[in-house]
């Protein structure tokens, strides 16, 4: 280690053993030192993080990934990857957690215990980008920039080990699979990865902003989404002799139409939902009225009580109009393929904390308040369990061609954003124990 870095190091232990030792009153900030030791150790973690070797090492990281996209469960060579890259750091994890996932921590291995998420599933996607690095696997590719998540949850990884022993508490690094099948998280909470755990953070790239600009919001950010499959069943028979039948296509069509009236008519205007019934099937001659229908869609809304209050008000709209004609009905709100996802609701308190540490990497002008976006996103299902924020790290950047939505075939992203987020998700887990020790009363007096 350098000459800069031991001394470094040194300042941040001195002023860990003075904030520690302060006894400050009930109604102060019990650290006076730690705005100090914020902004050094800001500087320092972008120091860390920009270091020609260790962008080089991110950078072929991302690309390796890249270039092998896997499908949710089937992770089996990027978790390789996530595990020989602790193992050469000396980090401590357990494998496999929900078939491929990875959890590591780094620090004391005691409260408080602060959690970053990384998600690591490609998608059934053929890439069409032209660049060196494209997918090696046919019908497969990370067209939702998951490898890149990895690669900056493992920079930060690297970077917080060598603070490990400045560390007040522990960090979790969760390397998620399956986030695209939405089963992901869902699965790794079952496997205890939010034990003792009281925060979490998450980060996704996004074309909307240009690279290096930080965007989310408090509160409702991404709309939680459910999907519907409602069987209906009648007697089939000859379409001409129809009074010796019970249509369930009659049913089916009254029940689409009717479906159209909750956003339309229920719903407040200005608060955004969505119903929308995206596949009937029903029927294979012009002339026999079938046994049965089926018909699928899709539900969105931002707050949690709008987004149950819809499949309460879909289920017993389906359920009506079946009545109303005789059938029967079957509806499946958890399909194995296409489950619940509840909207992503950033917590106040760490939405503040993550915004302040947003501005500390890449300035004020840098950070924007994201609209709400009918998106949605797994890492909601760990924001139900812990108090968390979800923030977008744009990677826009038109000279090189990253100009494509995510689930894009020509999906591409500017690499020069993946120290910003490794610098990001370390700052943010640092300073949050940091402050969290020293259970600051006043939020705006460590900054």
């Amino acid at each position: 280690m350098g000459t800069k870095k031991v001394l470094i190091l040194l300042v941040l232990s001195m002023l860990m053993v003075f904030s520690m030792g302060h006894d400050g009153g009930e109604d102060e900030c019990l650290n006076p030192f730690l705005v100090d030791q914020n902004i050094f150790t800001k500087d320092y973690i972008k120091s860390l993080a920009n270091d020609t070797e260790t962008v080089k090492w991110m950078t072929k990281i991302r690309r390796q990934i890249h270039e092998n996209p896997e499908l949710a469960y089937e992770e089996f060579m990027t978790s390789s990857l996530v595990r020989e890259e602790l193992d050469r750091m000396g980090i401590k994890y357990r494998w496999p957690v929900a078939k491929t996932g990875v959890v590591a921590s780094i620090g004391s291995g005691k409260p408080p215990f602060v959690a970053l998420r990384a998600d690591m599933d490609a998608l059934p996607i053929q890439e069409l980008a032209k660049w060196e690095h494209k997918s090696k696997v046919d019908g497969k590719m990370h067209a939702c920039a998951h490898d890149a998540h990895t690669t900056m949850l493992l920079g930060a990884a690297k970077i917080l080990q060598q603070l490990q022993h400045n560390l007040q508490g522990t960090v979790v690094l969760i390397f998620q699979p399956a986030e695209e099948r939405g089963h992901g998280a869902k699965d790794m909470i079952e496997e205890g990865v939010l034990e003792n755990v009281e925060a979490i953070f998450g980060m996704h790239l996004v074309h909307k902003y240009p690279s290096g600009v930080i965007a989310s919001r408090p509160g409702e950010f991404l709309a939680g989404c459910g999907s519907f499959k409602a069987t209906i069943r009648g007697k089939g028979g000859h379409a001409a002799i129809p009074q010796d039948t019970v249509d369930p296509i009659l049913a089916a069509s009254t029940s689409v139409i009717s479906l159209q009236s909750i956003v339309s008519r229920e719903a407040d205007p200005l608060e955004s939902q969505v119903v929308s019934v995206a596949m009937i099937q029903g029927g294979s001659s012009f002339n026999v009225i079938p046994d049965s229908a089926t018909i699928s869609g899709t539900y969105r809304a931002f707050s949690k009580k709008s987004f149950y209050g819809l499949r309460k008000r879909i289920e017993e709209i389906i359920r009506a109009q079946a009545a109303v004609h005789r059938c029967t009905v079957e509806i499946d709100f958890d399909g194995r393929e296409n489950p619940t996802l509840p909207p992503t609701i950033n917590d106040a308190k760490i939405y503040e904390h993550a915004q302040r540490v947003s501005k500390m990497i890449v300035g004020e002008d840098n950070y924007k308040i994201a609209p709400s976006f009918m998106g949605s996103e797994d890492f909601a299902v760990f924001l139900e369990k812990v108090p968390g924020s979800f923030f977008f790290l744009g990677t826009k950047n038109e000279k090189i061609g990253a100009i494509y939505p995510p689930h894009n075939p020509n999906f591409f992203i500017d690499e020069d954003v993946l120290p910003i987020g490794a610098a990001i998700h370390a700052t943010f887990a640092y300073t949050y124990l940091l402050n969290s020790i020293n259970k600051c009363t006043n939020t705006h007096s460590s900054y």
